[in-house]
């Protein structure tokens, strides 16, 4: 590996990583506040698309990624804006760590939605990993039985499932631009959250709290994508995988909040569904 190459990917490594932490503090955020789902999903949504814009107009691709992203853009956009307002809510109603083991999950559920709508190849190795995963998420659901916390469980579901077919678009559709989507997403929510919430009657420091929760969203989506541009596609989704433990470890430490046995068992056995499935590319 020559020089220039080794450190393009160190640096790759790096901006996962980074990612996984940002994006692993969603939680920590969401719980963090007394505003409700819609409160949070307005002032996140809404910093996260400022941000994210001015990234795309430094870099020069405003007219790539608003203007071509095509119908494959507008229904990622669709589908992200519903799987973010199940992923905000879901918060609310379960525990960080229940939500953290479950979307582990997506990369399994997203193959299996690519075998099932594209017909694309799965490795035994792949529907073994999707068959633990899927029982994973059913140990923990199991655990939320007759409680409140099954509505944030189901959500957190309903998020997996979304984020796997935005998976499955861009494999279909890999030429659709990743930040204009993204953007988008969060604008279709803004109306909603008015409509559903009172984004505008919280208190200041819970919106400059949320703020920062937009910003950190932004710097994770792009550190994400820079970074999968540097370093095998197996060797990211290993990398992405540190925002499981994490969560649970930050949800600690903030609120005491500490997983029940049904989320110890599930939370294994998905792990390790998602790292027996992972090939490493040389």
């Amino acid at each position: 590996m020559k020089q220039h190459t080794q450190s393009e990917y160190y640096i790759g490594v790096f901006l996962v990583v980074v990612s996984a932490i940002t994006f692993s503090t969603a939680g920590s955020f969401t719980k963090g506040v007394e505003a409700g789902p819609w409160e949070v999903i307005f002032w996140r949504g809404f910093f996260a698309a400022a941000f994210t814009t001015i990234w795309i107009i430094n870099k020069g691709t405003l007219r790539q990624n608003f203007f071509g992203m095509g119908y494959s853009g507008l229904a990622i956009a669709v589908v992200g804006a519903l799987g973010t307002a199940a992923f905000i809510q879901s918060f609310k109603l379960t525990s960080i760590a229940n939500v953290s083991v479950i979307y582990a999950a997506s990369p399994l559920i997203a193959a299996l939605l690519a075998w099932f709508v594209m017909g694309e190849k799965i490795s035994s190795r792949t529907m073994a990993g999707c068959v633990g995963a899927l029982l994973g998420v059913a140990i923990i659901v199991s655990g939320s039985l007759g409680q409140i916390s099954l509505n944030g469980d189901l959500l957190a579901l309903l998020m997996t499932i979304a984020m796997a077919l935005i998976m499955v678009i861009y494999r279909k559709y890999p030429g659709t631009p990743g930040a204009g989507p993204a953007v988008l997403s969060s604008i279709l929510l803004l109306p909603f959250s008015v409509i559903y919430g009172n984004p505008f009657e919280i208190e200041r420091t819970e919106v400059y709290v949320l703020s920062a929760f937009g910003l950190l969203f932004a710097i994770a989506s792009v550190t994400l994508a820079e970074g999968a541009k540097r370093v095998p596609s197996g060797q990211t989704a290993l990398l992405s995988t540190l925002e499981t433990p994490l969560a649970p470890v930050f949800a600690f430490i903030l609120f005491t909040e500490i997983p029940n046995t049904a989320t110890f068992l599930g939370g294994s056995v998905v792990l390790f569904a998602v790292l027996i499935s992972i090939k490493i590319d040389p």
